[in-house]
């Protein structure tokens, strides 16, 4: 699977199943779940990606025991082979700048559990880095046009200035703790962002915050 795009959703997809395997509609919910923090997530790109991963062996369907069918939905459960978590663990260990884009970072962030503590510092300071020259591009921007901006145009920079400092801001206090947990590794597991669905919770707090 290739693209930025494809990239995300494959991730997205192998690390959910890596918790358990899913059913079609269990596995949509989910991927709503998380994909729709970061990104508009469209259902019709979802079985594109799982065919792809089938025929990449990534996964395989299964037929649930009988007593786990929830009414008429699809029987069918996609599980990760093993070839499916060599795959997983590939994609978790990219720390270049891809995974610091707003589509992908969330992502990464939210598997960040299963994800190698120095990968995971690479990814948190690149991510400061691609803010920080965005910071600096909006300071530009904005005192070179401010004399000709209205008020309400001018609101709204200042408003997504604040919200990138504030994320910056976030982001240094994780950088933080995962160079304090390098001291002590058992601690990692308990720092911010250590953890999938509280490191979901927390993207989405300072998001909603902005």
């Amino acid at each position: 699977m290739t693209g930025s795009r494809g990239g995300v959703l494959e991730l997205a997809v192998l690390g959910s199943l890596h918790e358990t395997p899913l059913h079609g509609y269990e596995l949509r919910k989910r991927l709503n779940t998380l994909l729709g923090m970061f990104r508009a997530f469209s259902y019709g790109s979802l079985y594109p990606c799982l065919r792809g991963l089938l025929n990449d062996g990534l996964i395989v369907e299964e037929e649930p025991p009988q007593d786990t069918v929830i009414g008429r939905r699809s029987k069918i459960v996609y599980k990760l082979t093993a070839e499916g978590k060599e795959r997983l663990q590939e994609l978790l260990t990219q720390a270049g700048p891809s995974a610091w884009e707003d589509e992908s970072f969330g992502i990464h962030f939210a598997f960040f559990r299963h994800t190698e503590a120095e990968v995971r510092l690479r990814i948190l300071e690149g991510r400061r880095s691609r803010l920080e020259e965005r910071l600096e591009g909006v300071r530009t921007a904005l005192a070179r046009t401010r004399e000709r901006l209205d008020s309400y145009t001018l609101e709204l920079q200042r408003h997504g200035l604040e919200s990138v400092e504030r994320e910056v801001r976030w982001l240094n206090e994780l950088i933080d703790s995962e160079r304090r947990s390098t001291t002590t590794p058992r601690q990692a597991d308990k720092e911010p962002g250590a953890t999938g669905p509280d490191a979901a919770q927390a993207v989405q707090e300072r998001n909603s915050e902005g």
